[in-house]
């Protein structure tokens, strides 16, 4: 049974099951990362987004209209998160996934911030603020990552190729 997206506000739906969404995944490292160290190394704009569940401005972050093939990991704790084979151009203004690499890259939390009902995504390694997730993506998934490029880091396969070469 097809569900309208007013039932589906409760439910995040994954392969035809039905998951709370006040489920939370995360599953946190045994790293901590203190306050300063994170100021230190994180941008303004960084800091806000993965600390603070800030949100940059629609169109303006890095990674919104990049379609380079690579892997994009978390900013804080380095963890790859999303594939750019599932990346897709949503038309809002985000980087848009319809997956995670793996259920437990990213932590869902309710939000009820902003006088509305909505999925928290966080990195399932150090729970750092992504983004949040929408039951409206165009694939079998039907979900829609919709994330901050201010909490990604994007690695190109061109990177990954030439840091695993050697040389004789």
């Amino acid at each position: 049974m097809a569900l309208s997206l007013f039932q589906r506000i409760g439910f995040v739906l994954r392969g035809g099951q039905k998951h709370s969404r006040t489920r939370v995944t995360t599953t946190m490292s045994d790293k901590t990362f203190d306050e300063a160290e994170l100021r230190e190394r994180l941008s303004p704009e960084q800091f806000a987004v993965t600390q603070h569940a800030a949100t940059e401005r629609a169109f303006t972050g890095e990674y919104w209209d990049v379609w380079e093939d690579g892997t994009y990991h978390c900013i804080v704790c380095d963890e790859a998160l999303f594939s750019s084979e599932t990346k897709f151009d949503a038309h809002c203004g985000w980087p848009s996934f319809d997956r995670a690499l793996s259920d437990d890259k990213v932590g869902e939390k309710r939000d009820l911030s902003h006088g509305m009902v909505r999925v928290e995504s966080v990195c399932g390694k150090c729970g750092a603020h992504l983004g949040h997730v929408f039951p409206d993506g165009p694939t079998d998934t039907g979900l829609r990552y919709c994330m901050n490029s201010a909490s990604l880091r994007l690695a190109t396969d061109d990177e990954s190729t030439s840091e695993g070469e050697t040389t004789a």
